[in-house]
């Protein structure tokens, strides 16, 4: 019995990565050297100067590994899926495919960063619950940003250009919400910020999804 187009895709690129594994190994050694770096400068720094690293560090993490899910990709490719996929199947894939690997990515950088520079969390699972919808949000950026430049010519300056107003207000939002999980008393309010950050999520998908068929044609 054939698979769903979608699962095809998202199992085609996850195969592709596990038998190459270029990101893998750039993001252990980027996230291992960054971490050591801090560690043998500073040993373990406190809790607000561990966040702002933590998240930086997703950011490249996210750059690197999501961000080349378009731009890797062939213009011959991209007329081959045109025959087999509709272009927001090809789009919500990608998309699944990134989140997946920036979870892994994320999960990795975790822990890491507990091994070698603490963990000031005072609660875990709500850290581990932030870190998971930032591996989301910063997967429905970069994907979305990576399919415009891709479909511009492979344009990566324009990725840069576009992401910046949009990868801010994410990260700030993130680190709002990580440091509200380090504080060792209840803080409110962080629902509203959630609310926020998956609002700001569905409507960078909903724009992805409308926008796309219009590249895809190009």
């Amino acid at each position: 019995m054939s698979q769903p187009p979608f699962i095809s895709l998202i199992k085609k690129d996850i195969l592709i990565e596990w038998r190459q594994k270029h990101t893998l190994y750039g993001v252990l050694l980027y996230v291992g050297a960054t971490v050591f770096a801090v560690y043998m400068m500073s040993g373990q720094p406190e809790a607000k100067i561990w966040n702002a690293l933590f998240w930086i560090t997703q950011l490249f993490v996210a750059i690197n590994s999501v961000a080349k899910s378009f731009l890797q990709e062939h213009s011959d490719r991209f007329r081959y899926y045109f025959t087999l996929v509709k272009p927001t199947t090809f789009l919500l894939a990608k998309m699944v495919y990134s989140i997946i690997l920036l979870l892994v990515m994320s999960l990795i950088s975790l822990i890491l960063f507990s091994l070698l520079l603490g963990m000031p969390v005072s609660q875990v699972g709500l850290f581990v619950a932030i870190t998971a919808v930032g591996s989301i949000s910063l997967s429905a950026v970069f994907t979305f940003l990576s399919a415009i430049a891709a479909r511009a010519n492979q344009n990566s300056a324009l990725m840069a250009v576009l992401g910046f107003p949009l990868v801010t207000p994410v990260l700030m939002i993130l680190s709002n919400l990580a440091l509200k999980a380090i504080a060792p008393v209840y803080q409110p309010g962080w629902w509203t910020l959630a609310s926020v950050l998956l609002t700001l999520d569905f409507l960078i998908i909903l724009l992805g999804v409308i926008l796309f068929p219009f590249l895809w044609q190009e």
